[in-house]
C-alpha cells in the first residue's frame, strides 16, 4: 500500500484514548501501520505540553502535536528543512500560539466570580488529588494536565441553566469557551481547525505539492472545528454522549461503529489500508 501525502489529526480522550481507561491499546497495530507507511499521526488534544510528551513517548510518535484546543502547535526541531515563520525556539520544539497566556484567562474568571460563587472550580485551584478523583487519572498524570499554559478548564458544579449564563458571560469579555467531554475549556479564539490548517500548509510546503489528505478523528463538542476544517472527518462513537452535529458538505465523514480506540483503528484500517478507491486515488 502507498499513500501520497496524507495526514491524521486525532484527538486523544474518548477518541485514541478510551474515555474509561485512557489506554490505547486497540489501536497500537494501526498506529504501527502508519509509521510505516510514512503517515504522520498529529495529536490534537485539549491536553497539555507536560501531557503530550509523555503521550507521544508512550505512541512513539515524534511528530508535531497540537495542546490545549488549538492553542498552541510543538513541532519537534527535525520536522521541517527550516523553522516555520512566525515561530519561536522552546527547547527542542518550534512553537506556533494562538492564544493568550494563562493567567489572562484567570484575570478574566477572577472579575466574573463573584456571580458564579461556588458553582465552578478551574484546574489551578483544584488539587492534584480532587482532579484525579473526577478524571480518574492518577496522582502523577493529573499534576500534568494542571500544568495549562494558554487556558483554563473548569469542572462546572452548577445547573445547565446558569452554566449557560457563565459561558455567556465568558464570550462577552471576549473569550473562547469549548465544551469538552468532561470541562468547559477556556481560551482565546484558537480551536483544533485553526492549528489543523496551519501546519497542513507546512506539510504542503515540505513536500511542495497542494495534494495532501487531511484526516481528523474526535468524538467530542471541541473537536468539531477540526472534523469541519478535514477533507475527512472521522466521528468516534461515545459511550457518555452523542456524535455532535457537523455541516459538512459534499466532504466525507464517517461514523464508527465501535468506541474509542477500537473506532479509531476499525475506521483508519477501513479507509487508509482496505479501502482501494481511497489508495488508487492517492497513488504516487
Amino acid at each position: 500500500m502507498r499513500t501520497d501525502k496524507a495526514l491524521i489529526f486525532s484527538d486523544l480522550d474518548g477518541t485514541l484514548l478510551d474515555h474509561f481507561t485512557y489506554k490505547a491499546n486497540d489501536a497500537y497495530n494501526t498506529i504501527d501501520k502508519l509509521k510505516s507507511a510514512d503517515i504522520p499521526v498529529i495529536l490534537n488534544t485539549s491536553k497539555t505540553r507536560a501531557e503530550l510528551t509523555n503521550i507521544q513517548t508512550e505512541l512513539t510518535l515524534n511528530t508535531p502535536f497540537i495542546v490545549e484546543n488549538g492553542a498552541a502547535i510543538f513541532i519537534p526541531k527535525n520536522t521541517f528543512k527550516q523553522q516555520p515563520a512566525d515561530t519561536k525556539e522552546v527547547d527542542n520544539y518550534w512553537v506556533k500560539s494562538f492564544a493568550s497566556s494563562r493567567e489572562f484567562w484567570l484575570d478574566l474568571l477572577d472579575s466574573i466570580s463573584e456571580d458564579f460563587k461556588g458553582l465552578y472550580q478551574g484546574f489551578s485551584s483544584m488539587s492534584v488529588e480532587k482532579l484525579s478523583e473526577i478524571t480518574g487519572l492518577s496522582l502523577e498524570k493529573s499534576e500534568q494536565a494542571k500544568q495549562r499554559q494558554y487556558g483554563e478548564p473548569i469542572h462546572w458544579l452548577g445547573d445547565e441553566y446558569t452554566k449557560n449564563l457563565f459561558i455567556e458571560r465568558l464570550i462577552d469579555y471576549g473569550a473562547n469557551v469549548v465544551q469538552g467531554g468532561r470541562f468547559i475549556h477556556l481560551s482565546g479564539h484558537c480551536d483544533k481547525g485553526q492549528a489543523l490548517i496551519w501546519l497542513t500548509e507546512r506539510y504542503r510546503e515540505l513536500y511542495d505539492t497542494d495534494t495532501i489528505h487531511t484526516i481528523a478523528l474526535g468524538d467530542g463538542e471541541n473537536d468539531i472545528a477540526m472534523l469541519e476544517a478535514a477533507d475527512i472527518a472521522i466521528q468516534i462513537r461515545s459511550p457518555v454522549h452523542d456524535f455532535p452535529k457537523l455541516f459538512r458538505q459534499n466532504r466525507q465523514t464517517i461514523r464508527t461503529e465501535q468506541y474509542g480506540p477500537s473506532g479509531w483503528a476499525e475506521a483508519i484500517q477501513t479507509l487508509i489500508f482496505e479501502q482501494s478507491s481511497f489508495n488508487q486515488s492517492n497513488k504516487g
